[in-house]
């Protein structure tokens, strides 16, 4: 038996084209709405809200999605997944400058304190997520950690390097100028 590297058939040789200007723009976008876990209608909110100010469009959307309170939450080390960031604030376990939130898209500012509610602190799963914490070793440099009180300060807003998402951020840019 002869194996091949294309499937059988008539239809089995084909030559391989590129994928299209428009290919590549639509898979960055979707590989950013997947990576934050936002839906088609929230994505084009947050570019709509970037697209007139100031600044490189695709820079300032990811700085606007690395913003948001799940995303915040797992960065902190609260949660070992956005999706386990985005279930702790919709279960209202997180607070916000003292204030208990369930809105995992609610925009979080700079100086901005995000902590466990006061009584959930001493749950099971978060008396583990602080010895986890005390054993981490690459912290966002622009969240503050207060490991004993078990706060994360936002200082300043991320920069490119440090948001550590490699898609091309201007080729969405490009995807909804059309």
């Amino acid at each position: 038996m002869i194996k091949r590297a294309y499937a059988p058939g008539v239809h089995g040789k084909k030559v391989s084209r590129g994928q299209s200007e428009y290919g590549i723009q639509l898979s960055a976008k979707q590989k950013i709405k997947r990576i934050y876990g936002v839906l088609e209608r929230q994505f084009r909110k947050h570019f709509d809200e970037v697209a007139g100010k100031a600044g490189i469009t695709g820079d300032l959307l990811l700085n606007r999605l690395e913003m948001r309170l799940d995303t915040i939450v797992y960065r902190a080390g609260f949660s070992s997944s956005r999706a386990q960031a985005r279930q702790l604030v919709n279960h209202g376990l997180i607070s916000v400058n003292g204030k208990r939130m369930s809105i995992p898209s609610c925009e979080v500012k700079i100086g901005d304190v995000i902590s466990i509610n006061g009584a959930k602190n001493e749950k099971k799963y978060f008396t583990t997520v602080k010895e986890s914490i005390k054993n981490k070793k690459n912290f966002p440099s622009w969240i503050s950690f207060d490991i004993s009180k078990m706060e994360a300060k936002v200082t300043n807003v991320p920069t490119r390097d440090e948001i550590g998402i490699n898609v091309d951020a201007q080729v969405v840019v490009e995807y909804y100028s059309r």
